[in-house]
């Protein structure tokens, strides 16, 4: 079964549709969604092959269940549940959960439900009470789930003007062909135009939108330019998990529009700008 069948629309149409949700009704979710999500969480991977785990947790069970006291500093109204994930501990983790967790969240999405990604607003202690976190796995990332309210609180606005969620960066600031500086427009991206466009709508953290890529032939190299000084106020490099939201949308919408290729690490080794990092290549016809 294909993303687009078991998702019941388009990828492309369900990535212009989620927006971040952060004010709920308190209706819980009804049992045929609760069983559909909590089954589309088991089979949950990522391209690096890092061991995700998900859990879909209600706000009540959490709070009886496990002494967690779930929170997200004022940020989140009304959620009546969460989509909890974490990661075994291993090199590009970080990737692994922003891919696996958006896929979830477009899932979500078009089951009609809301969701926010959150790194750094929630409670991190009891959001791990609630998984059962280990101690080789990390807890980076959460989302609210649930219907969204017809009302926007005040810090819902406020956030959306901060963050300024419905900017993005332009195509030639983001994409280029064969080496930086060289920009790629958009006809020259040939197949490539939506999936690279996808990745263009993307959310990512405070919307700093930190992919770049450069397509050369049948290859579209993936890089990280990271955002000065951003990491370090931070638990951990959430950027990191904007390359692997990134890299579910591309995937995501090449598949659906029949581009057969496969990740794999190959490092053209071009000169990049500063605090920019080679991380995957997806490579066509292999």
């Amino acid at each position: 079964m294909t993303d687009s069948q078991l998702f019941g629309m388009p990828v492309t149409e369900i990535i212009r549709k989620r927006i971040s949700i952060r004010t709920y009704s308190d209706q819980p979710l009804t049992l045929e969604i609760n069983e559909k999500l909590s089954g589309f969480i088991q089979n949950s991977s990522g391209p690096f092959g890092s061991s995700v785990r998900f859990k879909l947790i209600e706000s009540d069970h959490a709070r009886k269940g496990s002494n967690a006291r779930l929170g997200t500093y004022g940020v989140i109204r009304g959620a009546s549940a969460y989509i909890v994930g974490v990661v075994k501990k291993a090199h590009r983790d970080l990737e692994d959960l922003g891919y696996s967790l958006e896929k979830v969240i477009l899932y979500a999405t078009s089951l009609g439900l809301g969701t926010c990604w959150l790194g750094g607003t929630f409670k991190k202690s009891e959001f791990a009470k609630a998984i059962g976190q280990k101690d080789y796995e990390i807890l980076p990332c959460i989302s609210p789930i649930g219907y969204p309210s017809s009302r926007k609180s005040l810090i819902d606005s406020a956030m959306r003007f901060t963050a300024g969620s419905n900017n993005r960066k332009r195509w030639e600031e983001l994409f280029f062909l064969r080496k930086f500086g060289q920009p790629l427009a958009e006809p020259e991206a040939g197949s490539y135009e939506t999936p690279l466009e996808m990745i263009r709508l993307a959310p990512s953290a405070s919307n700093k939108q930190p992919w770049r890529i450069v397509k050369d032939s049948n290859q579209i190299h993936f890089y990280l330019q990271h955002t000065k000084g951003y990491a370090k106020f931070l638990a951990y490099d959430l950027q990191r998990v904007d390359m692997g939201i990134a890299m579910c949308h591309f995937e995501m919408t090449a598949k659906e529009l029949g581009i057969d290729g496969k990740w794999l690490i190959s490092d053209p080794e071009i000169s990049t700008p500063q605090d920019t990092e080679y991380v995957v290549s997806w490579s066509e016809g292999i």
